[in-house]
């Protein structure tokens, strides 16, 4: 018996914090794609740096909490090998342009373009064109790291959706249908049988793409809303897989913001981490009552957990690629958001959030 484990009292809950908000300037990231150029193709096949924030005591890079930041770089002709992990990303390409290959799906994308890459996909890149291919990946790799549950396969096998691991017909009888379903009580308790936890129903995770082209052509309505709006000037990319939770991937939500001229939110927080792009434009932040600019190229972590924050635009406007583990915090029922520092403090997914004044300005238009 090991006499290694120990019990702690608990008493009082332990203060949290929070990282330090923090700016990598866009001249930074520009050396590090020109540094990346330099080099010898890796043995890997990948040229990648992830970022890693300085107050990050763990071996693994990541640059909030839980969530990681990865430059990488492809040279004209050059291709990734296949690699499938147990982590699931959100990419945009930020210069150049290439081919993505997700499982059995393959589409090309230029700047700006956003994808999402479900877990344990077999993924690889090609850059076809003649431009360095550079792309930003958000992961949710350090939180499995942390785990110890990061699954990294380097001959990665195609599998469909819904074929398991035995390779059964997608259709046809299942073992559960024979399983004991037995009801407690009246507010929908249940015991269920084992076939219940290894053979799920299936929402197919597809990699889906959203083409800053198309994008680009629906900004303009939230760029023109009226400067009263209360809400913020964006679009979720919304991949259906992810149902109520509201996510690009399982784990992230991004939104495509373009902000007018001198418009700044109220304060607010919530729990969800934030991470900012911005790619057109400037303007300006207070986090934790800290002061911050920020300008086109830059990345920001703009949000630590529940640290009252709010971001305004200046003179140009700005875009910016908002990258939150919002979807991740709704699975687990800690997606607490309090709008403005007068409302109440809420569990979105499980208490009605909140409104905005959309239908006044609809009205009014």
């Amino acid at each position: 018996m090991s006499s290694a484990f120990r019990f702690v009292e608990v008493d009082q809950p332990r203060p949290q914090q929070p990282w330090p908000s923090i700016i990598v300037p866009r001249q930074a990231i520009e050396h590090e794609i020109e540094r990346l150029a330099s080099i010898a193709l890796p043995a890997t096949g990948r040229r990648a740096s992830a970022i890693s924030h300085p107050s990050n005591t763990h071996e693994v890079p990541c640059f909030a909490p839980g969530i990681d930041v990865t430059l990488h770089v492809l040279k004209p002709g050059e291709r990734t090998p296949p690699m499938a992990r147990s982590a699931s990303a959100v990419d945009m390409c930020i210069g150049g342009s290439g081919v993505a290959s997700i499982g059995r799906h393959s589409f090309a994308v230029e700047r700006f373009d956003v994808w999402n890459t479900p877990s344990m996909e077999p993924v690889s890149f090609r850059n076809d064109g003649k431009d360095l291919f550079v792309r930003l990946s958000y992961s949710n790799a350090p939180l499995l790291e942390k785990l110890e549950v990061h699954v990294v396969d380097t001959a990665p096998r195609t599998v469909s959706a819904h074929e398991g691991g035995d390779s059964a017909a997608p259709a046809g009888p299942r073992a559960r249908d024979k399983a004991e379903v037995i009801d407690l009580g009246s507010e929908g308790a249940k015991l269920m049988g084992y076939e219940y936890l290894v053979d799920i129903d299936i929402v197919e995770s597809r990699p889906l793409l959203w083409p800053w082209a198309e994008v680009e052509k629906h900004l303009a309505k939230v760029y023109h809303r009226d400067l009263s709006y209360t809400g913020r000037h964006l679009y979720l990319l919304y991949n259906p897989a992810t149902e109520r939770r509201m996510g690009t991937s399982h784990c992230f939500f991004a939104t495509i913001a373009k902000y007018p001229p001198n418009k700044i939110d109220q304060p607010h927080r919530h729990t969800s981490a934030a991470i900012n792009y911005y790619f057109f434009g400037h303007g300006k932040s207070a986090v934790m009552g800290e002061r911050m600019e920020w300008e086109a190229g830059d990345l920001h972590f703009s949000a630590p957990g529940w640290a009252v924050h709010n971001h305004g635009s200046r003179e140009q406007g700005f875009c910016a690629l908002t990258i939150q583990d919002h979807p991740l915090q709704i699975a687990m029922e800690s997606l607490i958001w309090q709008e403005t520092l007068k409302s109440p403090i809420v569990k979105l997914g499980s208490q009605r959030g909140f409104d905005t004044n959309i239908g006044e300005l609809v009205r009014a238009a």
